[in-house]
């Protein structure tokens, strides 16, 4: 399976995905979906991009099988 990664700025992002998940359990990468296009309707770009990967970091983390290289 080929999923690109998230590209994450800070630690903060990773703290934001937790609580949608603890918050939103399996609909939590839609309230993030959400949020980002809550900020390209706004027209921040940066904030859009933010989202956009704290979605993509949510899914990453519900699949469970082995993405990349296992050491």
């Amino acid at each position: 399976m080929q999923l690109q990664a998230p590209y994450l700025t800070d630690r903060g992002a990773v703290d934001e995905a937790d609580a949608l998940i603890r918050e939103h359990g399996d609909e939590a990468g839609f309230a993030a979906a959400a949020r980002a296009e809550q900020f390209r309707v706004l027209g921040n770009h940066i904030h859009f991009a933010r989202w956009r990967q704290i979605e993509r970091l949510i899914t990453y983390l519900s699949i469970d099988t082995a993405l990349d290289t296992v050491h």
